[in-house]
């Protein structure tokens, strides 16, 4: 991310056209003192050193003591050498001074180097990294404890520029579109559902469905100069300097992340499948009220009629190939559609002896769930309650159904061969309740 320099955080205008308009300063500060951070000095060791480590060049000093070290460093704020431990042969320490002292670290490689959870490529990079950390914090410890007081992210027009971003983004996905070539016919029903869902999903984005979804950060090394998206300051260090939502590309700082809003609105540039894809991400990510692989699935399998494309009867005359790619997507979502938070209160409603008790406690679940997976789950529940109006033809009445569907929907959150074989008839009774009574329950 570039930094701005043209515009004031408290007294920038919003522009009408999200094109022009202009994001509050980037402050410069911690890029200041990362930019003042003492230099690394390596110290070499004049001789040949017997038994050095491959992975460690002339810094290494062989076994020597603190004492030893120190008078090596000569007081040279960020010189270092490495060493043996005295104590605990095969055992190894970067010494380094900083702060008009020298500070010993316990040093590992594992094809890394690393004193703590970052990992460097070389030794010179975690001393220049450490050196930066180090001087930063001890220069503005306070500044940045109160980094989030003042967010960029709840700054009047920004979360604007965010929502013109998403509206200009489906638009260009709706254009691109239309050019889309039609599937080639080789591809495997899964792969066929997949990119009808992506088409049919772009011609529904004028929909708004504002489902909440927390970001999916994770830890990021950030190449040149970037700014946090929450605060505004600079994002210090070599690597690992923050974090990156996955899903919508936002990036912060590790302890910012922590404070904003679940309002991911997931790119579809980042959201490149259908299947195995976490539900809320999906939906959120195509403007959509629930998965459009669920919706074209069922609607082909109640009319064979709906949806005239890569799925009707002329390309897969066997329903079941259907019916498998719908349970399949449900199966390989990496959140069951009955999520892993609410699995074990579902399984002790179940277990519930009076009948109007266990339903009003699976009533009190099903509130629990997010909404997506709520909406996704009352839609399967509807469409299987037409199934069982067809128990004559098709064989399947609601139990059948919780069989089938049961351990499809809902799984333990730890994967165990035995909880899964123990919950198993509690799984099928809980679908069960929810095909017979889904008029009461959603």
């Amino acid at each position: 991310m570039a930094a701005s320099s043209n515009s004031s955080l408290s007294g920038s205008s919003v522009s009408s056209d999200a094109e022009e308009y202009q994001p509050p300063i980037w402050k410069s500060y911690l890029y200041q003192l990362q930019q003042e951070a003492p230099r690394p000095k390596r110290i070499i060791c004049p001789g040949e050193v017997g038994n050095r480590p491959k992975y460690y060049g002339r810094e290494f000093h062989g076994i020597i003591s603190r004492e030893q070290a120190d008078e090596l460093l000569g007081g040279v704020e960020g010189a270092y050498i490495l060493r043996e431990s005295q104590r605990q042969p095969g055992c190894y320490t970067l010494a380094l001074r900083f702060g008009n002292q020298t500070l010993n670290y316990r040093l590992f490689y594992d094809g890394k180097h690393f004193v703590g959870e970052k990992r460097f490529e070389s030794i010179h990079d975690l001393v220049t990294d450490g050196l930066i950390t180090l001087y930063i914090e001890t220069k503005a410890s306070e500044y940045i404890s109160k980094m989030t007081t003042n967010p960029i992210y709840e700054h009047i027009g920004y979360a604007t520029l965010l929502r013109e971003k998403v509206s200009r983004r489906l638009s260009r996905s709706k254009n691109e579109s239309r050019k889309a070539s039609v599937t080639n016919e080789e591809h495997t029903a899964v792969e066929k559902i997949s990119s009808l869902v992506r088409r049919a999903a772009l011609s529904h984005n004028d929909n708004h469905f504002n489902y909440e979804k927390t970001h999916n950060f994770k830890v990021h090394t950030f190449r040149g100069p970037h700014w946090c998206e929450y605060c505004a300051n600079f994002m210090w260090g070599l690597i690992a300097q923050g974090v990156r939502c996955s899903d919508c590309g936002l990036n912060v700082h590790k302890q910012c992340s922590k404070h904003v809003p679940n309002d991911c609105q997931p790119d579809l540039k980042r959201i490149k499948k259908v299947y195995c894809c976490d539900l809320t991400t999906l939906v959120k990510a195509h403007n959509m009220q629930r998965p459009m692989v669920v919706d074209i699935c069922i609607r082909e399998i109640e009319a064979r009629d709906g949806e005239k494309a890569d799925i009707s009867a002329n390309i897969y005359p066997d329903i079941n190939i259907i019916t498998g790619a719908l349970k399949l997507y449900f199966r390989d979502l990496p959140i069951p559609v009955i999520t892993y938070d609410t699995y074990s209160k579902f399984i002790e409603a179940a277990k519930i002896s009076s009948a109007d008790e266990r339903l009003e406690a699976v009533h009190e679940v099903l509130m629990l769930l997010p909404p997506a997976h709520y909406e996704t789950l009352r839609y399967l529940m509807i469409h299987l309650k037409k199934v069982t109006l067809n128990e004559k033809d098709n064989f399947m009445n609601a139990e059948n159904l919780g069989i089938v569907f049961g351990p499809t929907l809902m799984r333990p959150p730890e994967d165990s061969t035995l909880t899964t074989l123990h919950d198993m008839r509690y799984q099928k009774l809980i679908v069960q309740i929810l095909i017979e009574n889904e008029d009461v329950l959603f």
